[in-house]
């Protein structure tokens, strides 16, 4: 029996390396672990026309680089967006879904405090990107978190893409069809990965719902972490046991 493929997507903030490093570390030798870097970002400013579905397309091209038929696919934040979108476009080239704190799951079923939580980030458009950044930061934890500050020094080159490719993301959220009775047709195990210290008017809603859409769908809850300490960088070993675990199911 040979590796385990697993493909990996990033959010919209942190590239795809520093993200899964330790993560594909800890899964070890026997899993053939692969992590894509969004195409939102391949150059200075989000390519025309994007949206979820370039992304699908750029996972359905490196897969068909590596000769993956099938495979598990992993996505963390919007990169979690465009793996839920690979799932209803291609469900058959998938061995499992794992999704780590999507940002966005469709538009329909939302209940109130979701609905205003997404009022609340459509408020953010009108601030200057270094205010964006921290408004959109603070929204994604519960009111309670305290976030450290930003890192001494200069940002790295790559951070100066992400206000605009964060945008890209919500704006293509706005009008983005997602198919949820291809979805439903999801019958391959679905892992929902939540971290306890999120949000749950953005993620708690997004893991409920998607328990009324997938057939075989469970939640695993980290209770100390939350979207910008998530488990792929703080709990890698765990989470890694966890994965290998929905693989196996698979």
């Amino acid at each position: 029996m040979g590796a385990i493929r697993a493909f990996f997507l990033p959010g919209s903030v942190l590239p795809a390396a520093p993200a899964y490093t330790d993560l594909i570390k800890a899964l070890g030798p026997d899993v053939d672990a692969f992590a894509k870097d969004l195409d939102l970002y391949e150059a200075d400013e989000p390519p025309p026309g994007w949206s979820l579905d370039t992304e699908v397309e750029g996972v359905l091209r490196e897969a068909d680089a590596k000769q993956w038929d099938t495979f598990h696919l992993v996505g963390y934040s919007g990169g979690g967006a465009a793996a839920l979108a690979f799932a209803a476009k291609h469900p058959g080239r998938l061995l499992s879904l794992t999704l780590l704190e999507p940002a966005w799951a469709g538009d329909w079923d939302w209940s109130k405090e979701h609905s205003r939580f997404w009022k609340r980030i459509e408020e953010l458009e009108s601030l200057p990107p270094n205010q964006f950044m921290e408004a959109f930061t603070r929204l994604a934890v519960r009111p309670d978190v305290v976030l450290p500050p930003p890192p001494a020094g200069d940002p790295p080159p790559w951070m100066a893409k992400r206000p605009a490719g964060i945008r890209a993301f919500l704006h293509d959220f706005e009008k983005y069809h997602l198919d949820r009775e291809q979805l439903s047709a999801f019958a391959k195990p679905v892992l929902f990965v939540l971290g306890g210290l999120s949000n749950p008017d953005q993620y708690g809603d997004i893991a409920d719902r998607l328990s009324q859409v997938f057939p075989d769908y469970r939640v695993e809850v980290f209770e100390d972490r939350h979207h910008f300490d998530p488990p792929h960088r703080i709990e890698p070993e765990r989470l890694a046991a966890v994965l290998k675990e929905h693989w196996n199911r698979a």
